[in-house]
């Protein structure tokens, strides 16, 4: 029989309990796994990879007389280091939805760095000596205060990756809206025919709104910085080493490359999420733009015969199982699917971040799930949307043009010629007829074709009516 079907023997605070022989989790986490057989999903890895961090970081601090010896710091950092390798983690095993706070990643984290460090010390996993995960590798630290910060840690993280991937879609709106400077369409508003205006200003429109959002997110990352650990249980600093609330945040600011510093108040950071909330809701801010962005683009591209089509997104796949030849905008259907979900995890997290009570918010591994979902699920829509479909958009200049001239909106353009009474009897005489406005204009020898075109294009482009 292989170690994969034998078993040890732990015991903690509640009895005995049977740990598979080659897990490098311990009991905790073998209850957490019998406990919560909810979703299926294990914790994110940011998270993860951030949870590890403030346990090295933790280490380092603690490594002083009468707290943690230089042997166990050592040995904890090295076996932190694999975990930051990439190893090991498929022994992050607890659901993300779980013991309330964070309780058993917690101690999953512990009890796989114990053992990693335990056994390259010569020791035998789950006898936990001469390294403990509760005495040493939780020393001076509580779930309360790890979890938080591990939260924040993962979300500054992850918050690169969504920029980019704004900056990607906003960059390339930006680009076709170069190219398309001079491609006159009509205007649409509430719908209906309005004046000209570019392809060109409609997509850098586009651009312009995708980068504010992401002004607003990037405002987010300062306040995550400030973080709560060293707060211990009720953000007392109970139980912690001398120095080591400045110490370990010193040394995380070290591993991650951020402006990492305690909070102002310790206490603060562990009761509320209300830096986790405000970065949701800026990301909720950007996906309704993106929402209203998507469906543009499928408006824009309706047709191909009796839609607008005045966009041909490139075809990713066959569009329908019955009828043959057909596209559909798959790419930004995906987008809107994705934004859709987004608003939910958005909504999920406001609910959980007002259900916190006194010291403590014990609804953060839901919370903090919702969020790490909602930022990768939207950088990648974006990143799909904007390879697969806007890299290769065309524009068809052609139909542009029949929809600008077949619309009554050009009549606005004589206002400052003929007064708005007579310019909305040429309008109402277009939509009766059906005539162009530039036809009936030309006919009533108000001004010639090609004085009217240059004045639609300036119109177009400059706002302004010679």
């Amino acid at each position: 029989m292989d170690d994969h079907n034998k078993t040890r023997i732990e015991k903690d605070s509640l009895g005995e309990l049977q740990v598979p022989a080659d897990a490098w989790y311990g009991i905790q986490t073998a209850r957490a796994i019998t406990n919560f057989p909810i979703s299926g999903r294990r914790p994110d890895v940011d998270f993860v990879h951030a949870h590890i961090r403030i346990k090295r970081a933790a280490a380092v601090a603690n490594c002083q007389p009468d707290w943690l010896t230089a042997q166990q710091r050592d040995a904890i950092v090295e076996a932190c280091d694999k975990v930051l390798a990439g190893e090991y983690l498929e022994q992050f095993v607890v659901d993300r939805f779980q013991a309330g706070a964070g309780t058993s990643h917690n101690m999953n984290s512990n009890e796989v760095i114990a053992n990693l460090a335990n056994v390259a010390l010569g020791g035998k996993r789950g006898a936990y000596q001469p390294v403990n995960p509760n005495d040493h590798v939780n020393m001076g630290q509580s779930t309360n205060d790890t979890i938080p910060t591990a939260i924040r840690l993962a979300a500054l993280a992850k918050l690169p990756r969504l920029l980019e991937s704004v900056e990607r879609m906003a960059a390339e709106y930006a680009r076709i809206a170069e190219q398309e400077v001079d491609t006159v369409k009509s205007a649409r508003t509430h719908l209906q025919d309005a004046v000209p205006t570019t392809l060109g200003r409609e997509f850098a429109a586009y651009a312009f709104t995708l980068r504010r959002m992401a002004r607003q997110i990037e405002a987010c990352h300062d306040p995550l910085c400030e973080i709560g650990l060293g707060g211990s249980a009720a953000g007392t600093g109970l139980n912690t080493s001398p120095g080591y609330i400045e110490n370990v945040a010193k040394e995380l600011a070290r591993l991650t490359g951020e402006a990492i510093r305690p909070a102002a108040d310790l206490a603060a950071q562990m009761q509320s999420m209300g830096d986790v909330q405000n970065l949701s809701a800026a990301i909720r801010g950007l996906t309704l733009e993106l929402t209203r962005i998507s469906n543009d683009m499928r408006l824009l591209a309706s047709g191909p015969r009796t839609g607008l089509g005045e966009v041909m997104l490139p075809a990713v796949q066959p569009g329908s199982s019955i009828m043959p030849g057909k596209v559909n905008p798959v790419m930004f259907e995906m987008l809107n699917q994705v934004c859709y979900q987004v608003l939910g995890q958005d909504h999920a997290i406001a609910l959980m971040t007002q259900a916190g009570q006194l010291e403590l918010n014990v609804m953060m591994p839901a919370l903090g799930s919702a969020l790490f979902d909602a930022m990768d699920w939207l950088s990648n829509a974006m990143n799909a949307a904007t390879e697969k479909n806007l890299k290769g958009i065309r524009v068809d200049r052609e139909r542009c043009a029949s929809f600008l001239h077949n619309s009554v909106g050009l009549a606005t353009l004589l206002n400052t010629h003929i007064g708005y009474a007579k310019a909305a009897e040429i309008a109402k005489e277009s939509e009766k007829s059906g005539k162009p406005v530039r036809d009936i204009v030309a006919e009533k020898g108000l001004m010639d074709i090609d004085n009217f075109d240059a004045i639609v294009l300036k119109a177009a482009r400059d706002g302004i009516v010679e």
